[in-house]
């Protein structure tokens, strides 16, 4: 509290982006670009049943225990005992523990134990493949089912792939979700006779042939807006945008699937 009466203290409505961002790391941890994706591929709306093995630290929990509420239900597998103590007692503290069923089970040992009841699996395991059978059994047998696989590498991915073969699934992708900045430029508008123009005299010259328009003003991170006077000169510029030429940022491949039911005659709308 400021002393003199004057200071003040934001508060915000705790969403699982926050708690992303501030929770305890048992372990490794799902992040907001994979999130979305995720989610998004997985078809995670109100009212379906998903499967989540491993908890981990929760933080793909929180989201998709928002996403599927509040008729949904997540079935959350963890094989360490600690963590799915620890996970269980932080759902119920958030108020998803109706949404959020904890289970402490080896899923790629024991299965699931769970039959005709879920639309999506995600698969957060060292070795995805040995629980993709034991996911099949899971999925809703009269509607079509999503399924994921995260996986640091690609010997995972192989097997995965194998597995999900073996198993009867379709339409098997890989994905790798990479963050990629963009450097924002404006440029002058040059007309198609300048351009020829300046491409001959750079050829001439002995100079590169790349950046053939002349860059008024560079955007950087840390630079100020435009002053009035350089809104005014933009009339004869145009915005573009350049890919570093370096991307990094790999997490994991994600390897997903469709469940296509035994009796296509009887599907049913998710």
């Amino acid at each position: 509290m400021s002393t003199n009466k004057k200071g003040f203290v934001y508060l915000l409505h705790p969403t699982p982006e926050l708690w992303t961002l501030v929770l305890p790391h048992r372990t490794q941890i799902l992040y907001i670009a994979d999130i979305s994706f995720i989610s998004t591929l997985l078809e995670l709306k109100p009212g379906v049943k998903v499967i989540e093995s491993g908890t981990g630290s929760g933080s793909f929990s929180h989201s998709i225990a928002r996403t599927v509420a509040p008729t949904g239900i997540l079935y959350s597998f963890e094989y360490h005992a600690d963590r799915a103590a620890l996970a269980e007692a932080e759902f119920k503290s958030h108020g998803y523990g109706d949404i959020i069923k904890m289970h402490h089970r080896d899923v790629c040992k024991n299965g699931f134990d769970i039959q005709n009841e879920v639309n999506a699996v995600f698969l957060d395991l060292p070795a995805p493949w040995e629980a993709i059978a034991s996911a099949k059994i899971a999925f809703k047998q009269n509607t079509l089912g999503k399924i994921c696989c995260f996986s640091p590498c690609i010997e995972q991915v192989a097997k995965s792939v194998m597995a999900l073969e073996s198993n009867g699934f379709v339409d098997i992708t890989m994905y790798e979700c990479l963050i990629r900045e963009h450097a924002v430029t404006p440029v002058r508008k040059v007309t198609f006779q300048e351009a020829i123009q300046d491409a001959i005299h750079r050829k001439q010259q002995g100079l590169p042939t790349g950046d053939t328009v002349a860059v008024k003003r560079k955007l950087g991170k840390e630079e100020a807006p435009f002053t009035p006077e350089e809104i005014e000169s933009t009339l004869s510029l145009m915005v573009v945008s350049k890919t570093l030429g370096e991307t990094r940022g790999h997490t994991s491949y994600l390897t997903f699937a469709t469940f296509l039911p035994p009796d296509e005659d009887k599907i049913e709308s998710p």
